[in-house]
């Protein structure tokens, strides 16, 4: 007899990730699928067309070379094992931005909408934030995406300005909503 518990998601670091062979050797593989999926379904990830599995792969590996150098924060979401969902955030390059960083992703397959993945996976990378000494999280979205939207502003970011028709996805156009988390706010 099942409890009927929904599982909670694992949400592993990428030193975690890099313990785990077998996670690790399918990663990339996995998480293309998780891309690929949702961009083919219209998400707003910055990809009008799915990207190739070179482009993730390339896309990944800057990532970890960054989390290495201790520039950015990188999180995997697994439901029994099975990947799906990642995150992160990448350190602004340039010098007088570098005290803040930018969460340019947060992807979590469509079977696993609405278990709350979306959500551990943001707050892990929030608390990644905050420990690495992050002042300001910034991020941006697609004004239509309002789930995600509803999401960082319940995780306490606040909009701070909005570009009007700027994301163009073939013949349709989209606001694009800056938010922002400044830890120097909060005690």
């Amino acid at each position: 007899m099942t409890s009927g518990v929904t599982p909670e998601p694992a949400i592993l670091d990428a030193v975690e990730l890099a313990a785990d062979p077998e996670l690790e050797g399918r990663f990339a593989e996995s998480a293309h699928q998780i891309l690929a999926d949702l961009v083919s379904g219209g998400a707003a990830l910055g990809w009008v067309e799915p990207p190739s599995q070179d482009e993730v792969a390339e896309l990944l590996d800057h990532v970890v070379s960054a989390v290495q150098a201790g520039d950015a924060a990188l999180r995997t979401a697994y439901l029994d094992r099975r990947h799906v969902g990642l995150g992160y955030w990448l350190r602004y390059v340039r010098p007088t931005h570098r005290p803040h960083a930018d969460l340019e992703k947060i992807a979590v397959a469509g079977a696993a909408h609405g278990r709350g993945v979306d959500r551990a996976l943001t707050s892990a990378l929030i608390a990644d934030a905050r420990e690495a000494g992050i002042e300001v999280l910034t991020l941006d979205a697609r004004g239509d995406n309002t789930n995600a939207l509803h999401l960082y502003r319940s995780l306490g970011f606040a909009e701070y300005g909005r570009l009007p028709d700027f994301v163009a996805v073939g013949e349709h156009r989209y606001d694009k909503v800056f938010c922002m988390l400044d830890f120097r706010q909060q005690s």
